[in-house]
């Protein structure tokens, strides 16, 4: 992998013959894992503008129509999580010059509070190709990470760097987006402030972002070479200081002057929609017509038939691979993170090839037609708790390569962790063909379902619809697709051990174990952050580099020593990190969030406060007072504190309080599986109760994002 300095540039095709798709990573780490940044992608025409506000990509514009761009949502790795973007460089329209990748705080927040902050590139094939850390971030509100600009007939790179004091509105501004006139206030607090400025789109829909064209600048002579266009990439001769070829990319910061005409400007009274309403289904159920409950829905996809496993894999493949076909929102989202371009998809199943004396049948093909080239994938699903075969995968490895085919999809419950895979196989280094294999989990896929039809919408309703019955498929109990539902056979022996006293630091039965606990909590992110729509990730308070082997080591030498597991999960939007903690010796569940002390006021209003929010939480909720220094303060169940909130203020009126700390208690269960008393449903059934019944009443709007119906009209 090459490491990148600023201002520096590289040719992607001199790195790898497969750069048609990448993806691009941003990552940053903090020591309490609640550090956080949102990433943006702008498309600039020669001119080094937006052609429309349509070209600007963020939270609440993740996808490009064409396919070209797809904001993939963060992904879990082994020391946090980090933002990853999928581009099709074939699909890239011709008219667009340099794709600019950037990331903005929020909240006030700035870049040097961040560590580790930095870009990756990676191939189709998911191999990483380059690396470039931003280390002179310093208190700027947005920074541009880097930029791919064309060169030829092929793509380059640029690692870029710059921040920006304005944020992410003087940034896109800076480029050409437009932004509502009647948002103008908002926008100019957070040019002064650092923070995330959004607006509500101005249209019948009352949920699309307005757009106008943006105002290229005078065009150039017919002679003028590339090299002098305003505001393009600029061309790189030998000997070129990599400080002025940086220079040469980014536009100027616009004057207060400037800023103040455009202000004056009257705002356009029809402005072009970037985007079509899209269809989302309602949360509630209409009343059913049924004459009694003994009636069943039709459905689409009908489970009631499946006896084996075979049927239940056979069915499952070929009901997720018709739908990716003919609901193309849905399909990218699955695909866009494998390298694979956005074209017309077929999609097969039970397809018959040839490998030695007999033949080899995967469970699916996904193939993908873009501009004359195929791109092709073959899929191995499993269900229930069947897990994935070595030998047949490694077969399925060989046939791709032999083929010319892309890569091999894995789908089982499982969820796969970085460092720890799921099937060992063997890679001919030496073949110039490489094959990816990559791994999605029955959970994933429903959680990009539920995304699309709940929060972010399709194109229409009929897709909306298959959606639908997708999910309800996946999420009934006879479909063998729940997400990972075992423990494993570890899980038993290490608590029996805990309890007397026998397991020793070093067992690997606790390492699995480990392991399984982090698969667990994965999904359950998956599970909460579809039903929100918002971003749920585990946290790692350690500093990116850390090797996830050791790490997991450690935390299985720390389960044998004091028998708990714990986990943190960062929900976007709330005022603090939510823990979730098994203790194995007394078999109950924790889950819990501190949150800071507001900065002004008196300690007795902080409790009344808290107290008063709390009025429709559990009454057995505990309730502990946060000391400076760490010393133990006042605690109590909610229900004892309702009438007293003044028993939370600790008797030496000298110790300064810093917050509280809310905190449920519940069974763990004894078993295994997805049965109601089981422990993974139990660990589910924890943290969703504390989200819906506690932290709900603790989010205030001052720190949320706004739901996607409240997207900018072009900018953030």
């Amino acid at each position: 992998m090459q490491e990148m300095v600023k201002g520096a540039n590289v040719a992607l095709g001199d790195l790898s013959d497969d750069v048609g798709s990448v993806i691009v990573s941003l990552g940053w780490a903090t020591p309490t894992g609640e550090g956080d940044a949102d990433v943006s992608v702008l498309l600039l025409d020669a001119n080094g503008k937006v052609r429309s506000d349509s070209d600007f990509y963020f939270y609440n514009h993740p996808v490009a129509s064409d396919g070209s761009v797809q904001l993939l949502g963060k992904t879990p790795t082994a020391e946090g999580s980090e933002d990853r973007i999928s581009f099709d460089l074939t699909a890239v329209p011709g008219d667009v010059e340099r794709i600019v990748v950037a990331a903005s705080r929020y909240d006030g927040g700035g870049f040097g509070e961040l560590e580790d902050v930095r870009i990756t590139l990676a191939d189709a094939a998911g191999e990483s190709l380059l690396r470039f850390a931003v280390d002179d971030a310093d208190t700027v509100a947005a920074v541009i990470f880097g930029e791919l600009y064309r060169r030829g007939e092929g793509w380059k790179f640029r690692a870029v760097g710059q921040g920006y004091a304005t944020g992410l509105a003087g940034l896109a501004t800076d480029f050409g987006v437009d932004i509502e006139d009647d948002a103008g206030s908002e926008v100019a607090a957070a040019a002064q402030s650092g923070t995330k400025a959004h607006t509500t789109a101005r249209t019948e829909a009352g949920t699309e972002p307005a757009t106008r064209a943006a105002a290229a600048p005078q065009g150039r002579g017919a002679g003028s070479e590339p090299e002098q266009r305003a505001g393009a990439a600029a061309p790189e001769p030998v000997g070129e200081p990599a400080g002025q070829a940086l220079m040469n990319t980014i536009p100027a910061p616009r004057r207060p002057e400037d800023q103040a005409d455009e202000a004056r400007k009257p705002a356009s009274a029809n402005r072009p929609r970037t985007a079509k309403k899209k269809v989302t289904l309602p949360t509630t159920v209409k009343k059913t017509l049924a004459e009694n409950d003994s009636w069943r829905t039709a459905r689409l996809f009908p489970v009631s038939v499946l006896k084996s496993d075979r049927d239940r894999e056979t069915r499952a493949t070929s009901v997720l691979l018709s739908v990716m076909a003919q609901v193309p929102e849905f399909s990218r989202r699955l695909t866009a993170a494998f390298g694979a371009p956005a074209g017309r998809m077929e999609t097969f199943t039970e397809v018959s090839l040839p490998h030695g004396d007999s033949p080899r049948r995967p469970d699916g093909v996904i193939r993908i037609e873009r501009a004359g080239k195929l791109w092709t994938a073959l899929v191995e699903t499993k269900t229930n708790g069947n897990a994935l075969k070595a030998e047949q995968v490694q077969a399925y490895m060989d046939i791709a390569a032999r083929r010319g085919y892309e890569a091999v999809i894995t789908l089982t419950n499982d969820v796969a962790l970085e460092g720890s895979p799921l099937v060992d196989v063997k890679i001919d280094r030496r073949r110039k063909h490489k094959v990816a294999l990559w791994h999605l989990s029955w959970a994933e896929v429903a959680h990009q379902a539920q995304m699309l039809i709940r929060h972010e919408g399709v194109g229409n309703a009929a897709h909306a619809w298959l959606l639908q019955e997708l999910l309800h498929y996946l999420q009934h109990e006879n479909s063998g697709c729940h997400g990972f539902q075992n423990m494993g056979p570890s899980w038993v022996p290490v608590r029996n051990g805990i309890d007397d006293e026998t397991l020793c630091q070093g067992d690997a039965r606790a390492l699995e174990v480990v392991e399984n606990w982090e698969r667990l909590i994965r999904q359950v992110c998956l599970r909460l952050g579809g039903e929100l729509g918002q971003k749920v990730l585990p946290v790692q308070r350690v500093r990116r580099g850390a090797d996830p082997r050791e790490r997991r080591n450690r935390l299985a030498d720390q389960l044998c020593i004091d028998g708990r597991l714990q986990a943190e999960l960062r929900i976007d939007g709330t005022p603090g990190v939510l823990t979730v903690g098994a203790d194995l010796r007394t078999g109950k569940l924790r889950t819990g969030i501190e949150i800071p002390a507001p900065e002004q006021g008196y300690p007795l209003s902080w409790a009344k406060r808290l107290v008063r929010r709390l009025t429709e939480a559990p009454a057995d909720l505990h309730i502990e007072t946060l000391l400076e220094g760490g010393s133990q303060g006042p605690r109590g169940t909610l229900e004892r504190l309702r009438p007293e909130p003044a028993d939370l203020l600790p008797k030496d009126k000298a110790a300064r309080l810093t917050g509280f700390r809310l905190s449920l208690f519940k069974g763990m269960g004894s078993g295994r599986g997805n049965a109601a008393t089981g422990f993974i449903r139990s660990v589910d059934d924890a943290v969703h109760r504390f989200y819906t019944t506690v932290v709900v009443h603790l989010d205030t709007a001052g720190r949320r994002r706004p739901s996607r119906e409240n997207a900018v009209a072009g900018a953030a």
